[in-house]
């Protein structure tokens, strides 16, 4: 199936250092683990935890006490203020975030390129993948299930074609991380918004209508009422989004909404975490800040960047 869906995010404005976050769901298309859940405090810091840490440290931060927790997030801090001066300043965090991105999209390539590298070679080739991740749907009985499943291979054959930059139908490692990860490729980029407006555009026509943009970000639950914000995002449709006021987004349009060319998410989440955990408002986070608000960093968890936070020798 398609190994990466359309992401979700959330932020309702773009953040100012002196602008408060405040979060709603939108399709702003992030790297992948800033967007494997959806970021409302109000809920849980799960977002914030991954971001922070990496997935898979966030798992092993699970299984801890907040005491170790907290101690384990000390050695963090110390590791994210790079010059030792006692501060994480705005710019730190963003670095440390990166890192954290960049492990966890190396670490599911090599995860994903020994799962379907079935010759050992230099190479995986579409048949390999295609074998590997769709070959029993050929057996299904069910014609509904076999033909959704035969729909994401088509699907995610295209994404490969695209990927495959010189067109051998094989990936070598760059290749097939453009296809696990295409927001990390510009020359991913077109393929990024056609699957969004597929996901979105329920009636098929081609466009994205205002029903079909307010569907995918909101979800009404059974709510009588709408929230403020899905009015507000109903004025950005029809003032921002469509911009040449024809009553839907094209592709071009669709492109300015969810890859943004003015949008840092990295900025936008060390912002926020920075925000959220200063103190004294002084625009940057002592250790004892950031251990005091363990729960908003960690919780009594953590993610993937920190390989060093299961070697019990570093800590």
């Amino acid at each position: 199936m398609d190994l990466l869906p359309l992401l979700l995010v959330v932020a309702l404005c773009v953040l100012q250092s002196s602008c408060k976050p405040m979060r709603r769901k939108e399709r702003v298309h992030h790297d992948a683990p800033l967007i494997n859940k959806e970021h409302d405090d109000q809920k849980n810091f799960n977002y914030d935890h991954e971001a922070f840490l990496g997935q898979e440290e966030a798992k092993t931060f699970n299984q801890l006490t907040p005491e170790e927790s907290k101690r384990r997030l000390g050695k963090i801090a110390e590791k994210i203020d790079e010059d030792q001066d006692g501060f994480v300043t705005v710019d730190e965090m963003k670095r440390w975030i990166k890192q954290a991105l960049k492990r966890w999209i190396d670490d599911d390539m090599e995860r994903q390129w020994q799962a379907h590298n079935q010759n050992s070679d230099a190479y995986v080739s579409w048949e390999e993948y295609k074998n590997v991740t769709f070959g029993y749907i050929f057996d299904e009985a069910d014609p509904k299930v076999s033909f959704n499943y035969r729909q994401m291979m088509i699907r995610d054959e295209r994404r490969f074609k695209m990927a495959d930059y010189d067109g051998d139908m094989r990936a070598n490692k760059e290749e097939f991380t453009a296809f696990l990860h295409p927001e990390e490729f510009d020359y991913m980029k077109d393929i990024i918004v056609l699957e969004a407006m597929e996901d979105i555009d329920k009636n098929g026509d081609g466009f994205i209508d205002l029903d079909e943009y307010i569907s995918d970000i909101y979800s009404q639950n059974g709510d009588a009422n709408e929230p403020e914000w899905v009015k507000t995002e109903r004025e950005q449709f029809r003032e921002f989004r469509d911009k040449n006021k024809d009553g839907h987004m094209d592709k071009d349009e669709t492109r300015d909404w969810i890859l943004p060319p003015d949008y840092d998410h990295v900025e936008v989440e060390a912002k926020h975490l920075l925000y959220e955990s200063d103190t004294d408002q002084d625009g940057r986070l002592t250790k004892q800040e950031i251990v005091d608000k363990y729960d908003f960093f960690v919780g009594s968890q953590v993610t993937d960047f920190g390989e060093a936070l299961v070697r019990h020798d570093e800590f």
